[in-house]
């Protein structure tokens, strides 16, 4: 399956993830933001069960805002997996 989110309160603009029927993340694209640390984020969570990602992302914030692109990718996966 393939989801896309627009991220909020973030500088990346949006993520799609694709999670395969197994559960585990096939690919991970971030629009915007830093782009070498996200790629290196997505490079690190390929193959990783998309519960355990959500586990390890889920809540990083960045500087003073309330969330952060990895938050936003373990956002995305929720709502993947909710689907």
């Amino acid at each position: 399956m393939t989801y896309t989110r627009k991220n909020k309160g973030v500088c990346s603009l949006s993520t799609t993830v694709e999670i395969d029927e197994n559960g585990l993340i096939e690919s991970v694209n971030v629009v915007g933001g830093c782009n070498g640390n996200l790629k290196g984020i997505s490079a690190l969570i390929q193959g990783m069960q998309a519960e355990e990602a959500v586990r390890r992302l889920k809540g990083i914030t960045c500087g003073q805002k309330k969330s952060s692109c990895p938050d936003q990718i373990a956002l995305t996966i929720e709502e993947a997996l909710a689907q």
